[in-house]
């Protein structure tokens, strides 16, 4: 049973065209060094903004994985070789591009605007041969559901229109009131939480925006939330029923 956090400075940096674009990878690629390595189906996860202007990362390809893009702040503008023009998406958005057998996509991050992207495992060996395909979602098409305790949004999982081949895949973002609570835990998923906004509060430290935690094993997790906290979850399989890219090749 673990569970494992890993603030700002334990999360490789990285930057595109001089500084315009910044990064932390909670997940980074091998060659980065970072501490946290690619577990269950997640091979790669970046937070990544621009501190003033927009910014551009050219066009470049991509073949097997599913590459996953969330808006969480501002405005992001994509163009793949599939569409074949540039799409706009705003703050609350997500877009996925199953990879296949090959495409080429560019990005500009627009001014001030911040996403993730995370790059997830669908059993390589078998998507490498399939035709690539791409989906965006705008944030009114994922349900809601709103308790005394907290709002979760649902992006991939139980009535929303996400669409993956990676299996066993559930992202939610939850906003919680301040106080005390509990979440009950499935000790066959990794849950893996990022604090978008406020304070998260476990075994008595603080823990702010950029942390990132990665939970296996455990059954339920306690914690206390001030300041507006705002979490950021996926859930993947413990064990995949397939060998991983990372395992493949690591």
């Amino acid at each position: 049973m673990s569970v494992t956090i890993y603030n700002k400075d334990e999360q490789v940096s990285g930057n595109f065209n001089n500084g315009e674009i910044l990064e932390k990878k909670p997940i980074g690629f091998s060659h980065d060094g970072g501490k946290l390595k690619p577990y269950s189906n997640l091979f790669y996860w970046a937070d990544a903004w621009t501190p003033n202007s927009k910014s551009t990362i050219g066009l470049h390809p991509h073949q097997g994985f599913e590459i996953c893009s969330f808006v969480i702040k501002g405005s992001i503008r994509h163009y793949d070789t599939k569409q074949n023009k540039w799409i706009e998406l705003n703050t609350g958005d997500a877009q996925i591009i199953r990879s296949g057998n090959g495409i080429s996509h560019a990005e500009e991050i627009l001014d001030n605007s911040e996403i993730f992207q995370i790059w997830f495992d669908p059993d390589i060996s078998k998507t490498i041969s399939k035709t690539a395909t791409y989906n965006d979602y705008k944030s009114t098409s994922f349900p809601i559901i709103k308790n005394k305790e907290s709002t979760v949004v649902t992006i991939k999982g139980k009535n929303s229109p996400f669409i993956m081949d990676t299996e066993g895949i559930e992202i939610y973002e939850t906003s919680f009131k301040d106080g005390s609570h509990q979440s009950d835990l499935f000790t066959s998923k990794v849950y893996s939480f990022f604090i978008k906004k406020g304070i998260m509060i476990h075994d008595g430290d603080e823990y702010e925006q950029g942390t990132f935690i990665k939970i296996e094993k455990e059954s339920k997790f306690d914690f206390k939330s001030k300041s507006g906290l705002e979490v950021f979850e996926i859930r993947s399989p413990e064990r995949p029923s397939y060998l991983t890219y990372f395992e493949r090749f690591n």
